[in-house]
């Protein structure tokens, strides 16, 4: 057997398995893995399926799942980097919670009333780059448009990060 240190004449590649001119590949998320077994986000044994639910470039928040029947609704987060704290308000509801999605999975607080929403973690726990649901919202009185405003991503060191809106959810 022959290794990477110049017995093929200095061509030889070490793969992130560690083999001579192997086909291990990285992943996205930094783990090693064949390239068959990347997802379509480039995640090594990813379950995504679907290129719109890929981590893009940037911040974004929209709204998403409208249900007015059922007062319920998911807001969509994509970030690139570690989010610390999230805030936002959308007006014309009234908000009476928030549940699930990626901030309760990352042992997240979040608090809900009136028209805002707030998400930080008390032992400094952060969400990881993610293009999904950030929370689940119910409501009533829904009487208006329903557009985000007043919009916060906050990175790990209380900076803020710039954040693309989706685009209003028009009621009737």
């Amino acid at each position: 057997m022959q290794d990477c240190n110049g017995d093929w004449g200095g061509i030889a590649v070490e793969d992130c398995f560690g083999d001579c001119d192997g086909i291990g590949v990285n992943g996205l998320e930094g783990s090693c893995c064949y390239e068959v077994d990347l997802d379509v986000c480039g995640i090594c044994n990813g379950a995504t399926t679907d290129a719109s639910e890929c981590v893009q470039e940037g911040y974004s928040l929209s709204i998403s799942n409208v249900d007015i029947e059922n007062g319920t609704l998911d807001v969509i987060i994509n970030n690139e980097e570690l989010v610390a704290g999230f805030q936002f308000a959308i007006p014309g509801i009234s908000i009476t919670g928030a549940s699930g999605g990626i901030a309760e999975a990352n042992g997240f607080s979040v608090s809900a009333g009136g028209v805002t929403v707030v998400g930080f973690s008390l032992t400094g726990a952060t969400i990881p780059p993610y293009n999904g649901v950030l929370t689940s919202i119910t409501f009533t009185n829904a009487n208006d448009d329903l557009c985000l405003s007043n919009v916060v991503l906050s990175d790990p060191d209380a900076g803020g990060y710039d954040v693309e809106l989706g685009e209003c959810y028009i009621l009737g």
